[in-house]
C-alpha cells in the first residue's frame, strides 16, 4: 500500500532560496512544454511528453532562453529532477483531461502556471535524497532538517518539497507492506452519518459534530488584509502609470511592504485550510475507527456550491474533502461505505413508519410524520435511515457478485482503489425485513475498501 507523509521542514535562508529557485524552475519548464504542446496541437501534430523532454534536454544549455545575464546555464545549478518531471506530470494532465472528456465529465485542460497564483512545488525521485532521522539529506543543499522523523522507514517511492505561506514541507511516498499499514477497529458498529451546514456531521446515534467554521471565523481580518493588498497594488500601478486594467505582461515593482502583505494574507489562508483540514481529518478517522459499515449521501456538492447564499457555508464545512478522506482511510481500516443514491430522500422518510414527507422544505429542521405521529430532528432522521440503509447492504453484500469499479473518482492517489457495484434490495435476497419500504429508493453504491 503506498502512503504518503509530509513534514514540515527547518531550511536555513540558503535552502529557502534553493527551494524557491527550484520551484520557479520546474513552473518555468512546465510553461516551455505547455507552449510546445500547444504549438503542435495547432499544426495538426499529435504532441508527446517524453519527445518535448528529450528536446528541450537538446537546448536547456545553449539555448539563449536559458542562459543568464553571464551566458552561462544557470539550469546546472538546479538539480536536473526539478526540471525533467514537469513533462511526465504534463502527459498524465493532458491524459486525465481526455479521459473526462471521454467520460462526459466537466473537465478544463491543462492550463500555464503564474508566478503566485500556483502552487510552488518540485519532485525529488527516490535515488536522490535520503532520510537521516530528523534531516533528509537533499541534492545540491545537503541536510535540511526536519519538524518530525519519517512514520514508516520503508521503501521509498519518490518526494516533493512544496510551499504553503512561508513553510516547506517534504511530502514522501512510501510502499508499506499490508500489515502494517492496516490498523485495528475499536467498534464494529453500522453509523450513518448526515453532513449539513448547521452541523458539519449528524450521527445515527443523535450526535451533532459542529464544524469550527474557520473562514466564518476568519472572515473579517481576510477581509481587511485583502484590502490593504488590495490597496498596495492600486498604489504600485498608480506609480508606474497604469490606468485601467493592466496591460498583458506588465510587470509591477514589488516594493517590501507588498511583499509583506501578501505573506500576512497568505498565512491567514494557510490557518483556515489547516484548522478545516485538522478538523476533517479528526472526523474521518474517527468514524472509520469505530464503525465497521459508514453510510453518506452521494452529495452533488458541484450543484449545491452554485446556490450563492449556501455556497460559502458549505465549503467552509468541506463535504467533498469528508467524502474523499473516508474513502482513503476505510480501506486501512477495513471498512466498507456505502453511498447512498443522491436521490435517495432520507430526510423526508419517516425513520418509524417509512412514510414519506413529498412536502418538506430546506427550512422545516423538525417536521412530525402525518401517519404515525413521531416528530423528527430533520438531520437525525436523515442520519439514522441512513444507518438503516447501510444495515441493508450490509447483509445483502454477502450475495453480491464480484464487484466492478467505483463510480467515485478522486481517492487519494495511490490508495487501493475502491470497488463497487448496485446492492441488490434486502427483499429479494432475505424477505421483508421492516416495514418502511426503504429498500425501494437503495439504488446506492456499496463500496468495500
Amino acid at each position: 500500500m503506498l502512503l504518503a507523509h509530509q513534514i514540515r521542514l527547518d531550511p536555513s535562508l540558503d535552502q529557502r532560496d534553493y527551494f524557491t529557485r527550484a520551484a520557479g524552475t520546474a513552473r518555468r519548464v512546465w510553461n516551455w512544454a505547455m507552449a510546445e504542446w500547444q504549438r503542435q496541437v495547432a499544426l495538426g501534430l499529435r504532441p508527446n511528453a517524453m519527445a518535448l523532454k528529450k528536446r528541450f534536454n537538446c537546448i536547456k544549455y545553449t539555448d539563449p532562453d536559458w542562459l543568464d545575464e553571464h551566458g552561462q546555464p544557470w539550469l546546472r545549478t538546479i538539480h536536473r529532477d526539478a526540471h525533467a518531471q514537469p513533462f511526465a506530470n504534463l502527459a498524465r494532465a493532458w491524459a486525465r483531461y481526455v479521459e473526462q472528456r471521454r467520460a462526459g465529465q466537466p473537465a478544463h485542460p491543462p492550463r500555464f502556471k503564474k508566478k503566485g497564483r500556483c502552487r510552488d512545488s518540485f519532485y525529488l525521485a527516490n535515488d536522490k535524497f535520503r532520510m537521516e532521522g530528523m534531516a533528509v539529506v537533499l541534492p545540491r543543499i545537503g541536510r535540511v532538517l526536519l519538524r518530525e522523523p519519517l512514520r514508516w522507514p520503508r521503501k521509498i517511492m519518490g518526494a516533493s518539497v512544496s510551499r504553503q505561506a512561508d513553510h516547506w514541507y517534504l511530502s514522501v511516498q512510501v510502499e508499506v507492506p499490508e500489515r502494517l499499514a492496516m490498523r485495528s477497529r475499536t467498534g464494529d458498529a453500522v453509523i450513518g452519518v448526515d453532513l449539513g451546514v448547521t452541523a458539519a456531521a449528524t450521527l445515527s446515534s443523535g450526535e451533532k459534530i459542529a464544524a469550527p467554521r474557520p473562514l466564518k471565523t476568519a472572515l473579517r481580518r481576510l477581509r481587511i488584509r485583502s484590502r490593504r493588498q488590495s490597496r498596495k497594488l492600486e498604489a504600485a500601478k498608480q506609480a508606474s502609470g497604469i490606468a485601467g486594467p493592466m496591460p498583458k505582461g506588465t510587470r509591477l515593482p514589488v516594493s517590501k511592504n507588498r511583499t509583506k502583505g501578501a505573506l500576512s494574507l497568505a498565512r491567514l489562508h494557510e490557518r483556515i485550510a489547516r484548522v478545516r483540514a485538522d478538523f476533517t481529518h479528526k472526523l474521518t478517522t474517527r468514524l472509520c475507527r469505530e464503525n465497521q459499515t459508514v453510510a453518506i449521501e452521494d452529495l452533488n456538492v458541484r450543484g449545491m456550491l452554485a446556490n450563492h447564499k449556501l455556497a460559502r457555508a458549505i465549503a467552509d464545512v468541506g463535504f467533498h474533502a469528508i467524502r474523499r478522506q473516508l474513502q482513503y482511510k476505510l480501506a486501512r481500516y477495513g471498512t466498507r461505505i456505502v453511498l447512498a443514491d443522491r436521490w435517495y430522500p432520507s430526510s423526508k422518510l419517516c425513520s418509524g413508519c417509512g412514510m414519506r414527507n413529498g412536502e418538506l422544505t430546506l427550512g422545516e429542521r423538525v417536521w412530525t410524520c402525518a401517519a404515525c405521529g413521531i416528530c423528527h430532528d430533520r438531520d437525525v432522521n436523515a442520519a439514522v435511515n441512513l444507518q438503516r440503509l447501510a444495515t441493508g447492504a450490509l447483509a445483502a453484500c454477502t450475495a453480491l457478485p464480484e464487484a466492478s469499479p467505483a463510480v467515485t473518482p478522486d481517492t487519494a492517489a495511490g490508495t487501493v482503489p475502491a470497488v463497487g457495484g448496485e446492492v441488490t434490495p434486502v427483499r429479494d435476497e432475505h424477505g421483508q425485513q421492516d416495514g418502511s419500504g426503504q429498500e425501494e429508493y437503495a439504488a446506492h453504491v456499496c463500496a468495500r475498501f
